[in-house]
């Protein structure tokens, strides 16, 4: 999970340990490319056996779930998504307007994740029209 400065700046505060701290013991990468450390054996070091124990100040890409840009482009990369995802498929539908504004969002925090074919997939994907010339 990539987090942004806003998400180190909740989670630290959230944590009671300083920005620095919170970088030494749970982030790896570089500048503008941060990430959560993978725990030997979990996928996160804050998910826990009862679920996340930081969710009311999760980052974004965790809170943007599953509204990412590659899932609502790609119906099999939702379906592969939904096998582990106990939310996905059940409840309400969202509507595909508030799940675009989402996807923007996780792609506005990281453009170098997400170019410009990418976000033109996503349109096509959703609205059924490419690139808007």
């Amino acid at each position: 999970m990539y987090v942004t400065v806003e998400d180190i700046a909740r989670l630290s505060a959230h944590l009671k340990i300083t920005r620095a701290e919170f970088r030494r013991r749970y982030l790896c990468g570089a500048a503008g490319r941060l990430r959560f450390s993978k725990p030997r054996g979990k996928q996160c070091p804050f998910l826990l056996a009862d679920g996340c124990s930081v969710h009311t100040v999760k980052p974004l890409q965790c809170s943007s779930f599953p509204y990412w840009p590659e899932l609502l482009a790609k119906a099999s990369e939702r379906r592969e998504a939904a096998q582990f995802c106990p939310g996905m498929n059940r409840g309400p539908l969202v509507n595909i307007k508030a799940a675009q504004k989402i996807a923007a969002q996780l792609q506005k925090a990281f453009p170098d994740l997400y170019d410009e074919d990418a976000t033109d997939r996503v349109r096509t994907a959703v609205t059924g029209r490419g690139k808007v010339t």
